[in-house]
């Protein structure tokens, strides 16, 4: 009997690790001409955290539901203990991997980028749970010009290996910010609830001069920006 449920427990096992496989998360940020990653590495989930500026979370899998307080940063995330230096305009490049390095194993789904203000912290202790969020990216469906102008997601260029670029806006007023740049899959988004939330924390320090701000009626909570039944989270139709 005992063997049995050995054998049955390893079965489990490996019939588990695919899906294990296919999660990941924020490896690298880079900004502007400063790509080296040098002090910009995240932590992978679970491990022993070293100094950096991308909130660590928990684990490779997905947040679940548009209600999860984890839509927040993503699972249990952690304060960083770093923060970057970026100017309005600048170039961000966030780099996304699969939980063993590889590639990001996702292709279908869209990708978003919002920021915060931490007010007069730097960050390394804001807590966001309860922040307004203004978008500042979005991109989902894109032209592939390499297979006959075919549509596509622009998550699949990461899939394939590419970087996800997104530029600070031009005119962003200074001060201590979290960028918040989040992957929706929706690979399992043809049920209600099924769609997959990869969201990543970042602390940054903007500099310059300029005096913009988002108004009032464009900012969102997280969760609440959300609802599972939302066209496009869940879609029983969806671009796969």
């Amino acid at each position: 009997m005992t063997m049995l449920r050995l054998a049955f427990s390893l079965i489990l096992c490996f019939l588990a690790l695919p899906c294990v496989s296919a999660h990941g998360y924020l490896a690298y940020l880079g900004i502007d001409d400063d790509q080296s990653y040098t002090n910009h590495t995240g932590n992978v989930p679970n491990a022993d955290p070293s100094p950096s500026v991308i909130r660590q979370v928990s684990d490779i899998s997905p947040v679940k539901g548009a209600s999860n307080p984890d839509l927040n940063c993503g699972l249990n995330a952690q304060f960083a203990q770093k923060v970057a230096s970026a100017n309005p305009g600048d170039l961000l490049v966030f780099d996304w991997r699969g939980g063993d390095n590889t590639n990001w194993p996702h292709n279908t789904g869209p990708m978003l980028t919002y920021m915060t203000s931490c007010g007069s912290s730097d960050c390394t202790q804001y807590n966001s749970s309860s922040s307004k969020w203004f978008k500042i990216a979005e991109i989902g469906i894109v032209t592939n010009a390499t297979s006959s102008n075919s549509p596509v997601w622009a998550q699949q260029s990461v899939m394939n290996g590419a970087f996800t670029n997104v530029t600070l806006p031009s005119t962003l007023s200074p001060g201590n910010y979290l960028i918040r740049h989040e992957i929706i899959a929706l690979h399992l988004a043809t049920d209600l609830g099924g769609a997959e939330f990869y969201p990543a924390c970042s602390q940054v320090k903007v500099g310059g001069s300029q005096t913009g701000m988002a108004e009032d009626s464009e900012m969102v909570l997280f969760p609440g920006a959300y609802k599972d039944s939302d066209p496009g989270i869940y879609d029983p139709d969806v671009r796969l």
